[in-house]
């Protein structure tokens, strides 16, 4: 029976995931000439803050990694981004904090603000029951077409095109990412991303353009990366969305489970 059982140590790898692949994927974008976005990593105890200068999305300004042995570093964290004129945002999952912690951020001027889910499942073969959408690994060449629609599925403007294709197409040639792109009736409709290390696959990234939803393409790139998964040897795959988005669904649909539900903390 393909099932996964809740624990401590269950948990701990789902946030690992999480921690490698945004490592990763921002040390690419750290690499580029200059640094041009301004990255930094800094590690306190078991927390990981991530920094961006222009990217001023809490999805690049986050301090993952969190446990209740790193209470005497939140002062010290909250002072590294208040340097870099940011707004700390700490993502607190199940299990590793007590309330002694949550109370310490409540006296810091922390509050809970949102809510966010990661969604489990053990690698399996999934087939695509949908003659009309077919799933292509995408090309080098493409990732203008990649940033176009990520930027219009997620309404971003298109100025933010030849940024966001520039910061992923970094990433292309490093070990264990990939992109995808789904067309219908031969249309580009969407794209995801995955990226593997240690025998986990995290599903870091799906968007599809507002006319092509609603028509399980977004249902077919996971069974496409959980089947990839599945092909190179994974023993866990995890993706994350707003709790009850359609997303969320979606992930349910193709036989996900939720692992927890973190809660992101931010000032006041």
């Amino acid at each position: 029976m393909n099932r996964l059982i809740p624990s401590i140590d269950l948990i701990k790898e789902i946030e690992l995931s999480e921690i490698d692949y945004m490592t990763d994927r921002m040390l690419a974008i750290q690499s580029r000439d200059n640094n041009p976005e301004g990255i930094e990593i800094q590690q306190f105890g078991n927390a990981i803050c991530f920094y961006s200068k222009t990217m001023a999305w809490p999805t690049f300004n986050t301090v993952k990694g969190l446990t209740n042995n790193d209470l005497e570093h939140l002062d010290a964290i909250i002072d590294f981004y208040r340097q870099r004129d940011r707004k700390v945002q700490f993502e607190v999952i199940p299990s590793v904090v007590d309330q002694n912690f949550l109370k310490r951020l409540t006296d810091l001027g922390m509050n809970a603000s949102g809510f966010h889910s990661s969604l489990i499942i053990k690698p399996e073969e999934k087939k695509n029951h949908s003659d009309h959408i077919q799933i292509q690994e995408l090309e080098e060449d493409q990732f203008e077409l990649y940033a176009t629609i990520h930027c219009r599925g997620t309404g971003l403007s298109d100025d933010g095109i030849p940024y966001v294709a520039q910061n992923n197409k970094v990433l292309y040639h490093r070990p264990g990412w990939k992109f995808y792109i789904a067309y219908v009736n031969d249309i580009p409709a969407a794209v995801s991303v995955l990226f593997i290390k240690n025998q986990k696959a995290s599903l870091t990234f799906a968007a599809t353009l507002p006319e092509f939803r609603n028509q399980g393409v977004h249902q077919q790139l996971l069974n496409r990366r959980i089947t990839e998964a599945l092909n190179k040897e994974c023993n866990l795959v995890v993706g994350q969305c707003s709790f009850l988005s359609q997303s969320h669904r979606n992930m349910e649909h193709v036989g996900m489970k939720l692992g927890y539900i973190r809660t992101a903390w931010t000032e006041r």
